[in-house]
């Protein structure tokens, strides 16, 4: 069962949120679509500065078995790319939830339809984690 912590909110294609002291939101990808990856040996993460739409890509994340985009839970500026993971990619897999965080994000509007823990829970569940 992968592990879902119950402070953050979760998208249906398995990015998480946590809103940080500042307003603004740290984005990463779930326990649960780290282990579906697999391997991770590739992260590109967005530059800062610039401006994404909720639900675009703005990520990619290549595996040994595929590459995977990774969707913007929210619109907004990124503040932020995680440098650390284009030379650690693997820091996805062994800390999804703490240093593999993926960008930092000024809001610029409210975020879609995001999951709870348990409603998060229940989806990775009924995908047969």
């Amino acid at each position: 069962m992968s592990k879902v912590p119950s402070d953050l909110k979760y998208t249906r294609t398995h990015e998480w949120l946590r809103t940080r002291p500042d307003g603004t939101v740290e984005v990463g990808i779930t326990d649960h679509a780290q282990h579906a990856l697999g391997d991770l040996v590739f992260v590109e993460v967005p530059q800062a500065g610039r401006s994404v739409a909720a639900g675009e890509p703005f990520a990619v994340i290549e595996s040994v078995k595929a590459a995977s985009d990774v969707y913007a839970p929210l619109a907004g500026e990124v503040i932020e790319g995680n440098p650390a993971l284009e030379s650690a990619p693997e820091t996805l897999n062994t800390d999804p939830y703490g240093e593999g965080w993926l960008a930092r994000v000024r809001p610029t509007g409210a975020p879609g339809a995001l999951l709870s823990a348990a409603e998060y829970e229940q989806l990775t569940s009924e995908e047969g984690d």
